[in-house]
């Protein structure tokens, strides 16, 4: 087991998935405080990385396309401060952050994770019911039904017909943009047969935001919504040709031999150039001969 404490958390891997527990520092943003402990399996992973400065560094996830409907949902706009996938290190850490990557990128290499877009969500995404007020309303999401409420800040245009309610099933899709500089940000809901092009501050399926404390919360439901959306990359029964439906037969044993035997050598080859330890190569190849 690895693991690295700092102020802005704990990350911990125990070879089957990554722990992530967010701190109480004052820089660690209230969307992550919120969020709380996150648990990423080793198959939504793309890769990691160690970024030093002078005074700190920083830890780095990159998870799979497709894997997270938080990172779907925002669209990578979420900031430093607000991102779980990211970790502060300070200078007299980066040894065991060294060592944390390297625990990472052996078991990725030793499991084979592709570092490819996948076509389900492989994280839940926020716990439901979940409730947000920020900018000109109040959000909440129960897992199938979405409400929206005003307050006195909403424009008459928008107030006037009172609080929406929304069925998951009519949802197209959700989008969550940030309020930067003058420019205010959104979370909004696009219904099927409804579209629209008017701004957020006069749709009513939409919660204009403009740049307070709260507003990352918002990114909440947008993700929680999504995580039960139907995911955008998977495959349509409609669109697969009848001759991909038929099952493909198993390979014969000779394939499966000779896979295993080039399985074998590239575990040699990782061995002698130092990428696997003793340890790590004896229980590896003692995986791939009980599959002979």
């Amino acid at each position: 087991m690895a693991e690295i404490i700092q102020r802005d958390g704990t990350w911990t891997f125990d070879g089957d998935a990554l722990r992530l527990v967010p701190g109480r520092d004052k820089n660690v943003g209230l969307l992550r405080k919120t969020l709380g402990e996150l648990a990423v399996p080793l198959g939504a992973l793309a890769g990691i990385s160690f970024e030093q400065g002078k005074k700190s560094g920083r830890l780095r996830l990159r998870l799979r396309d497709g894997a997270d409907p938080l990172l779907h949902a925002t669209g990578g706009r979420l900031t430093d401060s607000h991102d779980p996938y990211q970790m502060t290190v300070d200078s007299d850490r980066y040894g065991v952050a060294e060592y944390f990557v390297d625990e990472i990128r052996n078991a990725l290499l030793l499991d084979e994770v592709p570092a490819t877009a996948v076509d389900r969500y492989l994280l839940p995404g926020p716990a439901v019911p979940l409730s947000v007020s920020a900018g000109d309303g109040t959000a909440s999401f129960d897992g199938e039904t979405i409400r929206l409420e005003w307050n006195w800040k909403t424009e008459e245009a928008k107030s006037a017909a009172g609080a929406r309610t929304l069925a998951l099933a009519d949802i197209q899709s959700v989008e969550w943009h940030p309020a930067v500089g003058l420019e205010n940000g959104f979370l909004r809901f696009t219904v099927r047969g409804a579209p629209t092009k008017a701004p957020p501050k006069y749709d009513p399926n939409s919660v204009d935001l403009w740049g307070f404390k709260k507003d990352p919360l918002m990114a909440l439901v947008a993700a929680a919504v999504q995580a039960r959306l139907p995911h955008p990359s998977a495959p349509s029964p409609t669109d697969t040709p009848p001759a991909q439906l038929t099952p493909t037969p198993a390979p014969p044993p000779e394939a499966d031999h000779d896979a295993l035997l080039r399985r074998l050598r590239e575990l040699g080859d990782l061995h002698k150039s130092g990428v696997l330890t003793d340890e790590e190569f004896t229980l590896a190849k003692q995986a791939v001969l009980r599959g002979m």
